[in-house]
């Protein structure tokens, strides 16, 4: 039976350890804790959500972090990541059920040597499904689920991992750095910044299409690089004795894959279902699966723990991100970074303090991994800010939401990205070098599109 490569070899020694990076900057972020002036904003709560007071932030008590509490840190976010980490579990859980019935085989490797699907139509095919997934908010820490079908794919296609997922996490976060119509993000922060849900739709949608619209071209041109490189379709199936026709019975596996899918976007949409229903769905998709492709009762939960067993690395990863945010808010130590940062905007235009507001959200991320987090602490204080300096509150929500995205892909705090680097077993200096031209070209986008914003006053207010 084919199986995604998601065992932990011995890197380079020339490559870190995603753990050992994360570990180091988790002691950077106790040192901090100790040198920066712990300080606290004062907090009003209205309908359920807390608002920093702005020019309200004062010193409070030092609480620098020992170093032994750094280790009850990464318990603790652990412990605060659960739902995250048990999604990604059952995610490689759920895919080594469907892997074991051959389906998923026997349709990459038709898949990789249609005639009618080339590179180009393939790249698009991911970037239209997950940029939509990403937008909609519908799929957000769950892309790590959907990683080792990118990685099958690469390899039914005689491509490296990196590829694989790429073709998944950045269509995704070209999507979900707009996100269009995201609940979560662009509509919590409209509603603190007081903006009519989902307000200034046409210029975001004409961002959101530009992000999507290079992500695909940097797909195409990687690919095309590949190529050249020697990375040549496979002549011959991916492993020997495969059955390489896909039987009624696969299809119809394939098809309540995809039916259960469709069914927890309409959960999502309908009953704002989060983390928790989709490993419930991933469970009952696996044993509906198994009964399905004829597995035994003990095969089917066989193969589903050994599914999960292959991506703990990932899924751990997921509570050591989330352990440096801990200990910066432990230290008391965030708020004083926030109200230094949004000092520094004051004196600067219009149009300058946009870009200064852009790059301080960005800024903020890599300390913050939660994009409604941030956007609670720093929409209080940046709305009256714009409001001083002449910015529509539109143009000062899309700073925060675009800061927020843009860090996403290349942050080394996020626990998804770590997660999907591990899944893929590609290192965050491989992966920093493979997407910083895409970066690049999405920063470009976000200036002059927030430029344009400022130009045109981009509202209604």
């Amino acid at each position: 039976m084919p199986q995604v490569n998601t065992r932990t070899s011995t890197p380079p020694s020339s490559e870190q350890s995603p753990y050992l990076l994360l570990f180091i900057i988790l002691v950077v972020a106790t040192i901090a804790t100790w040198l920066i002036p712990a300080g606290k904003f004062d907090y009003v709560t209205r309908e359920g959500i807390k608002f920093a007071v702005k020019g309200s932030l004062h010193a409070v008590p030092q609480a620098g972090v020992y170093p032994l509490e750094i280790f009850t840190a990464i318990a603790k976010g652990m412990v605060k990541s659960a739902s995250v980490i048990f999604l990604i579990l059952f995610t490689g859980g759920v895919l080594a059920v469907v892997e074991a019935t051959g389906a998923i085989a026997t349709a990459l490797n038709a898949l990789s040597r249609s005639t009618r699907l080339s590179d180009t139509r393939i790249v698009l095919i991911f970037g239209a499904i997950f940029a939509l997934l990403g937008t909609t908010g519908v799929v957000v820490n769950a892309v790590v689920a959907f990683v080792p079908i990118g990685l099958l794919v690469a390899r039914s296609l005689g491509l490296p991992p990196i590829l694989g997922a790429s073709l998944v996490y950045l269509t995704c976060a070209a999507g979900f750095n707009v996100a269009i119509m995201n609940p979560a993000t662009t509509g919590l922060t409209q509603h603190l910044a007081q903006l009519p849900l989902f307000s200034g739709m046409l210029l975001r949608g004409l961002t959101c299409l530009l992000f999507v619209v290079s992500a695909v071209l940097f797909l195409i041109r990687s690919l095309r690089r590949a190529r050249r490189e020697g990375n040549l379709r496979p002549t011959q199936p991916i492993e020997a004795g495969e059955i390489h026709q896909v039987t009624g019975r696969h299809k119809l596996i394939l098809a309540t894959v995809v039916v259960a899918l469709l069914i927890f976007i309409g959960g999502v949409i309908r009953y704002h279902w989060e983390t928790n229903e989709m490993s419930a769905m991933f469970v009952l998709l696996a044993v509906v699966v198994g009964i399905i492709g004829r597995m035994s009762g003990s095969d089917i939960a066989n193969t589903f723990l050994s599914g999960c067993a292959k991506l703990v690395k990932g899924a751990f990863i997921v509570g050591m991100a989330g352990a440096i945010s801990l200990v910066l808010q432990q230290g008391d130590v965030l708020d004083p970074i926030v109200g230094f940062l949004s000092d520094l905007l004051a004196p600067i235009p219009p149009s300058g303090a946009t870009i200064g507001m852009f790059i301080s959200a960005a800024l903020m991320h890599f300390g913050i991994s939660s994009g409604s987090g941030e956007s609670a602490l720093l929409v209080p204080i940046f709305t009256p800010l714009g409001d001083n300096l002449g910015l529509t509150r539109q143009v000062m929500v899309q700073t925060v939401l675009l800061g927020e995205g843009i860090v996403n892909s290349i942050s080394p705090t996020s626990g998804v990205l770590m997660a999907v680097l591990a899944t893929a077993n590609v290192s965050f200096g491989k992966w920093l070098r493979f997407v910083a031209p895409l970066v690049a070209v999405w920063f470009a986008i976000c200036v002059v599109m927030l430029l344009i914003g400022v130009a045109i006053k981009w509202g209604p207010f």
